[in-house]
């Protein structure tokens, strides 16, 4: 059997079994296999083909892991599009990769989505969890008008099978990264990396939309995983959802350690915990003593990317009570199978143990060839690597990566900005936030810190949009005329 053939098997098994909650709604594995039926059924009534590109606007939302099961499931191509970008920018990426097909949820259906699904004749299918109780009502429909696919052209995909989700920056700029089905074997080897004993309850908090929701989600179909799925990280419903599933291990971002600490959540509430597993992000020394000491739980932590689909390097329980302090900081030790090494950064050549250089990584899975990252890193003499920073500039919010020269990028885009300049600022919560120093042309109305943000925005993802912006008479320079960061970095400082 393929990957996909044995996830519809899975599907369909024991359909009365809860698999997932939401928002209190306990969903069975038989109500999940039907949404994920009652999708393809749709596709296959209005004509779109088995290769052709099927966009999902992704929420962490029941209907839309349902869809994307489905998908997976009946090996058609599916395309994950961020639904934390402004609606216009929604409607262009649209506009550019051609779509036969769009789902998304009804509030993200909006006029500019609408219309670029109008101009490409692309067919709407609208997810309203609002309806799944209703009685004959249907929560997975047509939108009336654009329930017909156009006459095209649609992107079609040649090969295997398989699915696209943006990657978050590891190996240089976010692209599209393209993983036939048969690799998300490596999305249920990620989820057991370094995990020991039976499956444990989930607690669901990585976007869908990224390489980890997305190994959260077919691994706990596969593994049928009792997971609560939250929409949004918060720490109350966080906390609830724990004591009332008592898992023994959790996972996350060091964000979301940092608002565990800073919300003061009883020790006794989330007493289950045995194992903190992380990522996205490195998570300091500090971090991860003051987290452990507060709370009693060992923090496992790990190093992945979209490229790799999922994990490729991390600590075990094992590790960690004989390493723990000796390699505190580490991000752990390549997984079974996985190869690293370290390359310098200007020959590529291939650095002894110990020495600082770009991370590359060798799959097996997925390629032959080594896949460079833009991670600076040290492996020492046991293997264990160490993040030094990043080559590209990079900075980690939240586990998101912010590429400073695309925020610029939105910056000069505005008729009133001459240039402009970003950095990233430590932040106890997230790890670092971008913020940005602007200088305005002369002559024109000068639009404020806030106009700036909100112009930002209609480009930028959430976490992308900086969080402070400083309107400059002129940006500091270097005798080269480029921008001094270090002097930006200053007036931050001193600013704050």
């Amino acid at each position: 059997m393929t990957f996909s053939q044995q996830l519809s098997a899975i599907l369909h098994r024991d359909p009365a079994m809860p698999i997932v909650e939401y928002k209190g709604r306990v969903f069975t594995k038989g109500e999940y296999a039907a949404l994920a039926d009652r999708t393809i059924a749709l596709l296959d009534e209005a004509g779109v083909g088995q290769r052709m590109s099927v966009g999902i606007i992704v929420r962490n939302r029941p209907l839309h892991a349902t869809a994307m099961l489905g998908l997976i499931a009946q090996e058609r191509w599916l395309t994950s599009i961020y639904a934390i970008q402004s609606p216009d920018a929604i409607a262009q990426e649209m506009l550019e990769s051609r779509f036969a097909a769009v789902i998304a949820d009804v509030e993200d259906w909006s006029e500019p989505v609408l219309e670029a699904a109008r101009a490409s004749g692309t067919l709407a299918i609208k997810l309203d969890h609002g309806l799944l109780d209703q009685p004959g009502a249907e929560p997975l429909d047509l939108i009336p008008g654009l329930e017909r696919k156009g006459e095209g052209p649609f992107r079609e995909v040649e090969g295997e099978p398989g699915l696209e989700i943006l990657s978050s920056g590891t190996t240089g700029k976010p692209k599209r990264i393209v993983f036939p089905t048969r690799m998300l074997v490596r999305a249920v080897d990620s989820v057991l990396a370094g995990r020991d004993g039976p499956v444990e309850p989930d607690i669901l908090c990585w976007p869908y939309g990224g390489i980890g929701g997305m190994c959260g989600l077919v691994a706990s179909a596969m593994l049928d995983r009792y997971t609560c799925v939250l929409e949004k990280f918060n720490v109350a419903e966080w906390a609830d959802a724990v004591e009332r599933l008592k898992p023994k291990l959790v996972s996350g971002v060091p964000a979301m350690a940092r608002m565990i600490l800073d919300a003061r959540v009883p020790k006794e509430k989330i007493a289950s915990i045995q194992y903190f597993y992380g990522g996205s992000a490195p998570m300091t020394p500090e971090l991860q003593a003051e987290f452990e000491a507060t709370y009693g739980i060992d923090v496992i932590w790990a190093y992945g990317a979209t490229e790799f689909c999922g994990t490729v390097i991390s600590w075990s329980p094992a590790l960690y009570k004989e390493y723990r302090q000796s390699k505190l900081g580490s991000m752990g030790k390549a997984l079974p199978g996985i190869t690293l090494r370290v390359a310098d950064m200007e020959t590529g050549a291939e650095l002894p143990v110990g020495a600082e250089g770009f991370l590359e990584v060798l799959v097996p899975q997925i390629s032959d060839q080594w896949i460079r990252t833009t991670d600076i890193v040290t492996i020492d003499e046991d293997g264990f690597v160490f993040h030094k920073g990043r080559g590209d500039g990079a900075i980690l919010r939240g586990g998101y990566k912010v590429l400073p020269e695309k925020v610029v990028e939105a910056l000069r885009s505005h008729p009133a900005v001459l240039d402009a300049a970003v950095i990233g600022l430590p932040d106890d919560r997230l790890g670092a936030v971008p913020v940005a120093a602007v200088e305005l042309k002369s002559g024109i109305e000068a639009p404020s810190p806030e106009d700036l943000r909100d112009h930002a925005r209609l480009s930028l993802t959430t976490p992308q949009v900086p969080a402070k912006v400083l309107v400059l008479p002129t940006l500091p320079r270097t005798t080269s005329m480029k921008v001094d960061l270090k002097a930006v970095t200053q007036m931050f400082l001193q600013d704050a």
